[in-house]
């Protein structure tokens, strides 16, 4: 009962399906579904774990970068999982679509896209800090 609880529960969720349809093609560095997604790292981070949870993906650790793939030798209700999302999924548009982002996130190395991801949250902080009202302290 466990593993079909946490196999549906993996699969209630569109990002944590599309992010199944692309390990598909194969394994993905974490940057790099972060950058497919256009997720918060934290966000992504959830996800992935409760896809292992469920156990549809293995993930495995290489100094600071975590490479995720689909998971092989899982227990049958989870291959039975994938391979249907893969056959009433792989026509969907936004599946088409993220295949091919993918493509073109592929062509970079994936510290590229990790700097390029850090780039990006660090100027949307800038930004914020500007336009944050500025008051005064005290202020009543």
């Amino acid at each position: 009962m466990q593993d079909f609880l946490s196999i549906t529960k993996a699969l209630s969720d569109e990002n944590r399906v599309r992010v199944l349809m692309a390990l598909n093609s194969g394994e993905l560095c974490v940057c790099q579904i972060i950058e497919l997604l256009n997720l918060a790292p934290s966000t992504v981070s959830k996800h992935m774990s409760i896809l292992r949870q469920a156990r549809l993906v293995e993930g495995d650790k290489n100094g600071k970068w975590v490479y995720y793939r689909l998971a092989t030798g899982a227990p049958k209700a989870a291959e039975e999982a994938i391979e249907w999302a893969k056959k009433h999924l792989l026509s969907e548009a936004v599946v088409k679509r993220d295949a091919k982002n993918l493509k073109t996130i592929m062509k970079l190395l994936p510290v590229d896209v990790c700097r390029k991801q850090k780039v990006s949250r660090a100027a949307r902080t800038a930004n914020e800090t500007i336009a944050a009202p500025v008051t005064a302290r005290g202020a009543r």
